[in-house]
């Protein structure tokens, strides 16, 4: 390895996570906070398709800036100085998205494009002449790829932004699922895009958490703004409940061994990116819990609307989607409570727009509350099973 990227790379007996990488957390809390209010603001399908591809943007933005410190020394001047300008652009990214359908539509998209194109076009510099570079470069050519709709919708109006801008999060999206596949070098062996899945997996813990932190900022905010009313105080009781067991559900087993999953994958690549894929419809759950929350504690006995029950029920729902895939992705199986949750939220949401709010939601804690008893007596007495990730 050459000097300059010599410096740069990380040392492997310091692969957890830094001050830097929580600094850079901090802007997301307020990006899922920004995409929440919007998606509240507006709350219909074509409203949550803007909002799911805006959350695939902020997430994909995320997850990439977080990667670079697995790979760089977060402690190098000139990695925190890339970081801490990635997290700016992220903030203004942040800040865009409530409008970036509307007027805001080339600023956010040129956020993105600055985030995602700088950070690489600057790693590709540094590791210049060195192995380090060729990943960097296949990052670097996909998203100069994608920048082109991403700009091309921005500069449009209606419906074509919205096709154009969901091309391009689905070309950032495929093309990791493909080995970042590049003219003339193929695809990226495991090699070339090595992981430390301890880093890795505590990343991803810690998002979760940030995704949390913004259900209890929501819950907080109803909490204060209600002269502690029994009716909306019982709508807090339960929004805060759910986030514990959210809390619970996550961390049981498979959130704990994430790590030795990637370690003991024979790919370990494939099962980074599905562990990122799974972890992305758990964070778009909690977006939507979120949404219900603030429903609930704002009309606890109100008339519930269908569109309430979408989020009040579908956020658990897609919750345990995403966490049935990520316990496939660590032990190559999925619980059958898993399963049987979604299948009853979906079950008893017909019959729920007949209920208040605050009743609907509690129907979602309880039934969260039961996979997370059936996990404590499953593995009560039995010892830690080890990860066991599909080949």
């Amino acid at each position: 390895m050459t000097g300059g990227a010599a410096r740069l790379v990380r040392g492997t007996e310091e692969q957890g996570a830094t001050f830097l990488d929580l600094f850079l957390d901090l802007v997301f809390v307020f990006a899922l906070f920004q995409l929440s209010q919007g998606l509240l603001d507006h709350l219909n399908w074509s409203d949550a398709f803007q909002t799911l591809v805006l959350l695939l943007a902020v997430w994909w933005v995320w997850d990439q800036t977080s990667a670079v410190a697995d790979r760089f020394d977060p402690q190098r001047p000139a990695i925190q100085v890339l970081v801490i300008g990635s997290m700016f652009g992220s903030l203004v990214l942040a800040a865009s998205a409530p409008e970036a359908f509307g007027e805001h539509g080339l600023v956010f998209a040129g956020a993105y494009v600055a985030v995602q194109v700088g950070r690489s076009l600057f790693l590709v510099f540094i590791a210049r002449g060195d192995e380090r570079q060729r990943p960097e470069m296949r990052v670097l050519f996909w998203f100069g790829v994608s920048a082109v709709p991403w700009i091309a919708g921005a500069v449009m109006q209606g419906w074509p932004r919205g096709v154009l801008w969901a091309l391009a999060v689905a070309v950032d999206y495929t093309v990791p699922r493909l080995g970042w596949p590049m003219p003339r070098l193929g695809r990226a062996g495991a090699a070339e895009f090595a992981i430390s899945g301890e880093f890795l997996a505590e990343r991803h813990r810690q998002f979760f958490i940030i995704a949390l932190g913004e259900l209890i900022l929501v819950t907080g905010l109803g909490l204060s703004s209600n002269a502690f009313e029994a009716d909306r105080s019982a709508a807090v009781v339960v929004a805060f409940a759910t986030t514990v067991l959210l809390w619970r559900i996550y961390i049981h087993r498979a959130g704990e061994v994430f790590g030795g999953a990637v370690a003991a994958a024979p790919d370990p690549l494939r099962v980074t990116v599905s562990a990122i894929y799974a972890h992305l419809v758990m964070v778009a759950g909690i977006v939507a819990i979120s949404v219900g929350d603030e429903l609930v504690i704002e009309h606890p006995f109100g008339h519930t609307q269908p569109a309430w029950v979408a989020v009040i029920l579908g956020g658990p729902a897609l919750f345990l989607a995403g966490r049935a895939a990520f316990e496939y992705t660590v032990f190559g199986r999925v619980s059958r409570n898993r399963v049987a949750g979604v299948l009853l939220l979906a079950a008893i949401s017909p019959a729920t727009i007949f209920l208040p709010p605050v009743l609907v939601a509690a129907a979602a804690a309880l039934v969260l509350a039961g996979i997370a008893v059936s996990d404590a007596a499953r593995a009560r007495g039995r010892p830690p099973e080890p990860p066991s990730p599909p080949g």
